[in-house]
């Protein structure tokens, strides 16, 4: 496929991803990730132009030759929210060559994305979140461990922090100030209270912990001192789950959705939780919305059963 690019095009991949990195805060798997999207679409308009491609004919693209693309995708077998991603890191790689190049993207710009229906998050109910924070505590095979798991899990749903931000901490975060400046997915920053409840967990853990507190190093230690892996803590999840007889959507992940509905149905504002969760849009936030609201519908239809 990199045959069918000019060298120029190459270049501008290249110094796009950059730009990704450096000024937008792309992690760097997501830089990849959208990388291989557009190189991907880029040798499809080589093979469907017939010629190599280089970045001012790219000006030129149709609306047939991108509803010619969907449809490669979509018999290749790739489905709707995956061409919807694709399309996504197209649109953007547009965006900035038109910027660069002087060229009209609207064609692009302006492309329906395919519709597909975004699974509802699965939280947990307020006494199952517990339960999961007691289990995970008991079976833990040393003290300072369990206490570990029960102030990352306490935080997840305490304060609606993805896993990664919450390993993310550093001995400099303890002990947890009332309020956690949070540094999310593309660098952007968020203030989040700190729950006492939370605070205590990750006290009670500091004070078990076998390592010195580094204010440079992780917050939360691995069994041999480095940093606590992700898997670790959806691992040690899925095994309480299993004991509690919960489903498998019980992840460290649902326990951020738990923050949100609780406080959603505790009669928290919508605007207040996308800034708490460091949701780009309110759209995401929204998805709670349905989810309080099935969970309601699940109450009436059991109180009220159908005949």
């Amino acid at each position: 496929m990199s045959l069918m690019l000019t060298p120029a095009l190459r270049d501008a991949l290249q110094a796009w991803g950059t730009h990704l990195g450096a000024l937008e805060g792309a992690a760097p798997r997501t830089v990849t990730a959208y990388r291989a999207d557009v190189s991907e679409f880029l040798g499809f308009l080589a093979g469907h132009w017939d010629e190599p491609v280089a970045p001012g004919p790219l000006g030129r693209i149709s609306a047939a030759d991108l509803r010619a693309w969907m449809a490669h995708q979509r018999n290749g077998g790739v489905g709707a929210r995956t061409l919807a991603r694709q399309l996504s890191s197209v649109r953007s790689f547009y965006r900035w060559l038109s910027d660069r190049e002087g060229f009209d993207a609207t064609v692009v710009l302006s492309a329906r994305s395919p519709r597909f229906k975004k699974p509802l998050p699965r939280p947990l109910a307020p006494d199952a979140a517990r339960a999961m924070i007691e289990a995970v505590e008991v079976q833990a095979l040393e003290p300072w461990i369990a206490a570990r798991d029960a102030a990352v899990l306490t935080l997840l749903w305490g304060c609606g922090l993805r896993i990664s931000e919450a390993l993310g901490l550093t001995g400099a975060d303890a002990p947890l100030a009332e309020v956690l400046r949070i540094r999310g997915k593309g660098g952007k920053e968020r203030l989040v209270p700190v729950l006492p409840a939370a605070a205590r967990a990750v006290e009670a853990y500091l004070a078990a912990a076998p390592f010195a507190r580094d204010p440079a190093g992780p917050l939360f230690r691995g069994a041999r001192g480095g940093a606590l892996n992700a898997r670790i803590v959806a691992k040690a999840m899925e095994t309480a789950r299993m004991g509690l007889g919960l489903p498998a959507t019980a992840t460290p992940h649902a326990l951020r959705h738990s923050f949100a509905t609780h406080l959603l149905a505790a009669g928290g504002d919508l605007r207040t939780i996308q800034e708490l969760l460091g949701h780009a849009s309110l759209s995401t936030t929204q998805a709670y919305t349905a989810v309080d609201a099935a969970r309601l519908l699940e109450v009436y239809e059991a109180a009220h059963p159908r005949a």
